[in-house]
């Protein structure tokens, strides 16, 4: 059966099929999710980051959920409320990303924790900042290398993509050509150290050698500001990115304009309309992998899956409510599916 966990502003959805179609279930209502990271050996276990409220893990699937990381000793838990990205590796290792930037990890499925602060002794550090709030910053997200337990990849939002190739003891600092604002990473098990990038200021940009260098692939990209990427999870050269003409119509829906753009090999981008509404009207997608699909979720939209490597798009009419009487999807701010 297929899980759904959508990380929104009004909380976390927790969407599954039922016999009269689907149903999303708020387990975590009124705390604004960020993040969603499900343990690869146990799928029951998954953990949400918060903007307001810390990190939280369920056991059972999403049915009922615990406060985890807060606990009162600095040292054992993770004394920042913002939990911004989440990882967890093969071997069940939690990492967690936090407003301010700061990296946490946890071999105990999050009992106690320990801050890496090497991330933080940067030379960049200083001049990391996120322009709504221009004082701090966050790790915008976590890519673990799905072929070196020890590489760990963070992107900074916004200051640059940061990598540890020793678990998060140090840290290589953002390169010359390194986007300073990816918002999200991915790599694909058959292409050891590629690096794929959706950012807001280079908009799609790819590295061969787990970002060391980088190199811009922009041909046919009508839009440039990139929100997510997903990598076809059976040909590591087909790629499909969420983008928009800028951040404001990413995100506001008074001047909302997303599409879907999508590669194959070395073409160009092309724009993907089939089964998706109108670029006009639509704010930006939030993308997610799974063993046979794809999945995207826009702010404020329905579910969409694709079954064909990302070329059409079904939609997934869910019933959103409660918390929100609305028929769609409160802002979205990250996408798992699991298989």
């Amino acid at each position: 059966m297929t899980e759904l966990y959508v990380a929104t502003n009004s909380g976390l959805a927790v969407v599954s099929e039922r016999n009269d179609g689907w149903h999303a279930e708020w387990p975590l209502p009124g705390k604004q999710a960020q993040c969603v990271a499900v343990d690869p050996r146990h799928t029951e276990r998954i953990y949400c980051g918060t903007f307001d409220a810390g990190l939280w893990r369920s056991r059972d699937g999403g049915r009922s959920w615990i406060v985890v990381g807060a606990n009162g000793a600095e040292k054992a838990g993770i004394p920042h409320r913002s939990v911004m990205s989440l990882a967890v590796s093969a071997t069940g290792t939690v990492w967690a990303g936090t407003e301010p930037s700061a990296i946490f990890r946890s071999e105990d499925g999050g009992q106690r924790w320990q801050e890496e602060p090497a991330l933080r002794e940067l030379p960049s550090a200083p001049t990391w900042s996120f322009p709504p709030r221009p004082y701090t910053s966050h790790v915008r997200w976590l890519q673990l290398d799905p072929n070196d337990p020890q590489r760990l990849l963070a992107s900074i939002e916004a200051g640059g993509v940061m990598c540890s190739e020793d678990g998060g003891a140090t840290w290589r600092d953002r390169q010359q050509d390194t986007p300073r604002d990816a918002h999200g990473l991915a790599m694909h098990p058959d292409v050891p150290g590629r690096v794929y990038a959706a950012s807001g200021d280079a908009a799609y940009a790819e590295s061969a050698d787990s970002g060391r260098t980088w190199r811009r692939v922009n041909e046919g990209l009508t839009y440039r500001y990139l929100w997510s990427v997903a990598v076809d999870p059976r040909d590591p050269n087909t790629v499909v990115v969420s983008a928009s003409p800028s951040a404001f119509h990413a995100h506001r829906p008074d001047n909302a304009e997303s599409a879907l753009f999508r590669r194959e090999g070395t073409g160009s981008w092309r724009q993907v309309t089939a089964g998706l509404p109108p670029a006009e009207g639509t704010m930006t997608y939030a993308l997610a992998v799974a063993a046979n699909a794809l999945y995207a979720a826009p702010h404020e939209g329905d579910l969409y899956r694709s079954t064909d490597s990302g070329r059409t798009w079904e939609a997934l009419r869910v019933d959103w409510s409660p918390p929100d009487e609305r028929q769609g999807l409160p802002h979205v701010n990250g996408l798992v599916a699991v298989e």
